[in-house]
């Protein structure tokens, strides 16, 4: 396998974990292969970044997915649970001052 699409196939796999200054080394060498011109390189950053802060917003929704179902499986409380007690609790103290 070409080693320009060897890293781009190894990107698509890391991607959430692109910065700018490697999608621009990427780009770099892409330029220099001749494999894209010198205008396409900037959308091509801009395009690497957008799906890398994408992968990076569909991971955390994933993993914060996974915790509330690891949590819903501890039956830990929740905030709305722990508002919920609290207002109960201050109507309680309420009522025994009077």
């Amino acid at each position: 396998m070409n080693e320009s699409l060897r890293k781009l196939a190894l990107l698509g796999m890391g991607i959430a974990a692109l910065t700018r200054e490697k999608a621009e080394q990427l780009a770099d060498e892409l330029v220099k292969k001749g494999e894209i011109t010198e205008d396409e390189s900037s959308e091509f950053i801009k395009d690497l970044m957008k799906k890398s802060e994408q992968q990076r917003n569909d991971l955390e929704k994933k993993i914060e997915t996974e915790v509330r179902k690891a949590a819903a499986k501890l039956n830990l409380a929740t905030k709305d649970d722990m508002k919920r007690l609290e207002k109960k609790i201050a109507a309680l103290e309420k009522g025994k001052k009077k």
